[in-house]
C-alpha cells in the first residue's frame, strides 16, 4: 500500500499538517487482528542521531538502558459515555469529560448518527436530559465563554448510586467513528491501572504487559507512577485547554529528580504523563510533588523541564499535542525537522493510529 500522495504534505515549521488515509485509522485493538498488546509496531526516534529505527513493542528493552526511568500514567478510563434522553424524546450520547470540584462536572452532548456520534452544539442553559435507571444530566453553562460553538458544558449529575457502580452497570467505553465495533471496557484499560478516573485511556501504556514490566525491571529500568485522568477536550480542533486532575506523589518527584541529577534518561509514557509532570516542575528543573488541576500546554515556546524522552501513539494532523513534541525534539545538535522525518517514514510504513494503533519512542 502506497502514502507518497499524503507525504509531500507534510509541511515544517507550525504545528504539522498532513492527510492521514482513513486506512491507518486503527479500528479495533490489535487482539482482533490477531496481535499480543506488544505486538503492534514501535517506531523509535533517536534525536541526537536524527534517525528512526522500526521495531515490535515488545522489543523496547533493546532500546533502553540500566537507569532509565519510565514515568507512566496510573488513571483507569471509565464508562463515560451514556445514552441521554431530551424531552422530545430524542437519544443523545453523554460524554462525562473530567469531574470538577464541587461535584460538577465538564460534559459534552453528542447526536447519534449511526455507529457514529456528532458534536451537538444546540443545548440550551439549565436543559436536563433522562439518563437510565432515573438518573439525569442539567447543563448549566458552556464550559468555553468565547465565541463559536459551545461542545463543552460545566453540568451537573443525578445519580440514583455510586458513580462509579452506576457507570459500572449503564455506561460503556467513549469511541469514535473510526472505531465500527463497541469493545468492553478491558481493552481500553492498560495492565497498570491503580484507579478509575479517565475519560479516554491514556493509550499510550495499552501496549505494555505484565511480562514486558517484568523484562524491563530485570534490566534495570526504573518505573515511577502518577496519575492525570483524561479528558474528551478536542485539543486538535484548536480548542482551548481545560482542567485535568493530576497527583504526583513524593516518591515519584523524588525518582524524578534523582534521575534528572544523575543525567539519566526521563520518558514519560504519554503526553498525559508529560503534563503532570510539567505542571509541578519549576524553571530550575526541579519535579515536586503536588495535586491538583492543570491546564498546561507545553508549546516549543515554553520547552521542557521535567522530561527528556517520550512514548506516545501518532497524532492527527495539526493536534496540540504535536506542539509538545515539537517542544522535544529540538536536536542537541541544533534546529532539525526531526518530527516531520518521523511522521514521513510511519506514513510511509503504514503505522496505524489513534489509541488501538502504534507507538512511538523518542529519545534523547
Amino acid at each position: 500500500m502506497s502514502f507518497g500522495s499524503t507525504l509531500d504534505k507534510l509541511t515544517v515549521p507550525g504545528i504539522l499538517d498532513f492527510s492521514l488515509p482513513p486506512a491507518l485509522e486503527a479500528s479495533e485493538p490489535p487482539e482482533a487482528r490477531g496481535l499480543a498488546r506488544d505486538e503492534v509496531r514501535l517506531m523509535v526516534s533517536s534525536l541526537a542521531a536524527d534517525t528512526v529505527e522500526h521495531a515490535q513493542f515488545r522489543d523496547l528493552p533493546d532500546y533502553l538502558r540500566p537507569g532509565d526511568l519510565l514515568v507512566i500514567n496510573t488513571s483507569g478510563t471509565l464508562n463515560a459515555a451514556l445514552v441521554a434522553t431530551r424531552a422530545d424524546g430524542e437519544r443523545y450520547e453523554l460524554h462525562l469529560s473530567s469531574r470538577l470540584p464541587a461535584h460538577v462536572w465538564i460534559v459534552e452532548m453528542r447526536r447519534i448518527a449511526g455507529h457514529k456520534t456528532l458534536p451537538f452544539y444546540d443545548a440550551t442553559p439549565g436543559e436536563t436530559f433522562s439518563l437510565p435507571a432515573g438518573a439525569s444530566v442539567t447543563l448549566h453553562t458552556p464550559h468555553n465563554s468565547q465565541p463559536g460553538p459551545k461542545r463543552l458544558w460545566i453540568a451537573t449529575l443525578s445519580l440514583p448510586y455510586d458513580l462509579h457502580a452506576y457507570l459500572n452497570e449503564h455506561g460503556f467505553p467513549i469511541r469514535y467513528g473510526y472505531v465500527h465495533e463497541a469493545w468492553p471496557l478491558d481493552y481500553y484499560q492498560t495492565v497498570y491501572v491503580t484507579e478509575p478516573g479517565s475519560a479516554e485511556m491514556p493509550s499510550a501504556g495499552r501496549a505494555f504487559t505484565p511480562e514486558l514490566i517484568t523484562r524491563l525491571v530485570a534490566h534495570g529500568i526504573q518505573i515511577a507512577p502518577l496519575i492525570l485522568h483524561t479528558g474528551v477536550a478536542s485539543l486538535e480542533a484548536h480548542e482551548p485547554p481545560y482542567e485535568e486532575y493530576y497527583r504526583i506523589a513524593p516518591e515519584t518527584a523524588q525518582m524524578v529528580n534523582t534521575a534528572r541529577r544523575a543525567g539519566r534518561r526521563i520518558i514519560a509514557v504519554g503526553t498525559t504523563a508529560v503534563r503532570a509532570l510539567e505542571t509541578v516542575t519549576t524553571q530550575d528543573g526541579v519535579t515536586h510533588p503536588g495535586e491538583g488541576w492543570t491546564r498546561l500546554v507545553i508549546t516549543p515556546a515554553r520547552g521542557l523541564r521535567a522530561v527528556n524522552g517520550l512514548l506516545t501513539g501518532l497524532h492527527e494532523p495539526q493536534a496540540t499535542h504535536l506542539a509538545m513534541l515539537q517542544a522535544l525534539t529540538h536536536c542537541p545538535t541544533g534546529e532539525c525537522d526531526h518530527l516531520a522525518l518521523a511522521y514521513h517514514e510511519a506514513l510511509a510504513h503504514g503505522y496505524l493510529w489513534h489509541e488501538f494503533g502504534d507507538l512511538h519512542l523518542l529519545l534523547p
